[in-house]
């Protein structure tokens, strides 16, 4: 796995995160992985987001401690719960149909006046409801921009309240 890490980090820390990234990959097939880590500090908190794109899905996690090799433990813990979690709905949907790739490009530049402070660029390319609720999942996001494969229609897969998901569709 290949890391790019980001934010005030020394070699020590850069070392701990990849030695406990590592431990993810046991559970991931493909071998041309990168896994961005971004840490920083926010008030007496060291906050750490991952993501790291696969063929399939896209994991990502973030946790926040006063501590940051806490921080890194949870994160890395986090994952290895997601990733277990949706190993059954990933494996049963992998002999069905490859889930398709899941491409963002962040862009983190805003100037201050700015109402909008980030923007996301997604590929879109068809799948179906079930692979939208495990991309959905997998990301830890409340909804879900895809193009239904039967529909070839763009939607919005949410989280409500209860629990329960709806679909807002496009005309």
């Amino acid at each position: 796995m290949k890391f790019i890490i980001r934010g005030d980090n020394t070699a020590a820390i850069k070392e701990y995160i990849e030695s406990k990234l590592e431990r993810l990959e046991k559970y991931l097939t493909s071998d041309n992985l990168e896994a961005t880590v971004l840490t920083k500090k926010e008030g007496r908190n060291q906050k750490i987001e991952v993501t790291i794109p696969t063929d399939n899905f896209t994991l990502r996690n973030e946790a926040t401690n006063e501590d940051l090799y806490a921080a890194i433990d949870n994160v890395v813990d986090k994952l290895e719960r997601q990733i277990r979690k949706n190993k059954d709905k990933i494996n049963k949907k992998n002999n069905k149909r490859v889930i398709s790739d899941f491409e963002m490009m962040l862009e983190d530049e805003f100037e201050e006046d700015e109402i909008i402070v980030k923007r996301k660029q997604i590929e879109l390319k068809p799948i179906d409801e079930e692979e939208a609720i495990i991309e959905m999942e997998m990301l830890g996001h409340s909804f879900f921009v895809y193009r239904d494969v039967d529909t070839d229609k763009i939607c919005v897969l949410y989280k409500r309240k209860n629990g329960n998901y709806g679909i807002i569709e496009t005309k």
